[in-house]
C-alpha cells in the first residue's frame, strides 16, 4: 500500500510540476505580447501628437501596401483613437491574464513546497 501512495504521489508531483512549468511559460509569452503591445501604444501616441500639433490644412497620408493615400484628418484621427482603444483593451486583457497566470504558477509552488514540507524526514 505504500508503494501505491509513492506512486500517486509522484502522479501529483508531476502533474503539479507541468502544471507551474506550463503557467511560468505562458506568463512570459503574455508579457511578451503586453510589452510588444505596449510599443505599438506608445507609436499610435506619438503619432497621434505629431498629428495634432500640425496644422489643420496639412495634407495627411496613410500607408497602403508600397503606396500612399491621402486621407481626411479627422478619419486618419479617428482611426488611430481606435486602433489605440484596441490596443488598450489587449493590454487590460492581457494583464488580468498574466495576474492569472501568476496566481496559477504561485499555487502550485505553495503545492509543491506544502508536500515536501509535509514529507515525513527519512
Amino acid at each position: 500500500m505504500a508503494s501505491l501512495s509513492d506512486d500517486m504521489l509522484r502522479k501529483i508531483l508531476v502533474q503539479i510540476q507541468q502544471t507551474a512549468v506550463q503557467s511560468q511559460r505562458a506568463l512570459t509569452q503574455t508579457r511578451q505580447q503586453t510589452a510588444g503591445k505596449e510599443r505599438e501604444r506608445r507609436i499610435l501616441q506619438l503619432t497621434i501628437d505629431e498629428i495634432g500639433a500640425l496644422k489643420n490644412d496639412t495634407k495627411l497620408y496613410q500607408g497602403v501596401g508600397k503606396m500612399f493615400m491621402m486621407v481626411p484628418r479627422p478619419e486618419m484621427e479617428r482611426t488611430l483613437k481606435n486602433q489605440e482603444k484596441e490596443l488598450t483593451d489587449d493590454i487590460n486583457g492581457l494583464n488580468k491574464k498574466s495576474k492569472y497566470l501568476e496566481k496559477q504558477f504561485n499555487d502550485a509552488q505553495g503545492q509543491l513546497r506544502d508536500i515536501f514540507q509535509s514529507a515525513p524526514q527519512n
